[in-house]
């Protein structure tokens, strides 16, 4: 996959996730989904997504635990 000569690939590979840029959204539960599972890919960090959406340790635990309880990870092990 070719990239933009003025696009890096670690903002290429985030942007496969959709991610909010900001904290300054609609926060969906497929929204807080899709965050869990870019720091589960290790394709932005823990600390980069708490800088970037503003959120407290406990409220990204919330967003993780909910994402377990829907099957997330279950989900992406089966495919």
């Amino acid at each position: 996959m070719a990239y933009p000569k003025d696009v890096s690939i670690a903002d290429a590979i985030k942007s496969y996730y959709d991610l909010p840029r900001n904290h300054r959204v609609h926060w969906s539960k497929a929204r807080k989904d899709e965050v869990v599972r870019a720091v589960h890919d290790q394709a932005i960090s823990f600390h980069e997504a708490r800088k970037r959406y503003l959120l407290s340790r406990s409220e990204f635990e919330q967003w993780e635990a909910d994402y377990i309880a829907g099957g997330g990870e279950a989900a992406r092990q089966e495919a």
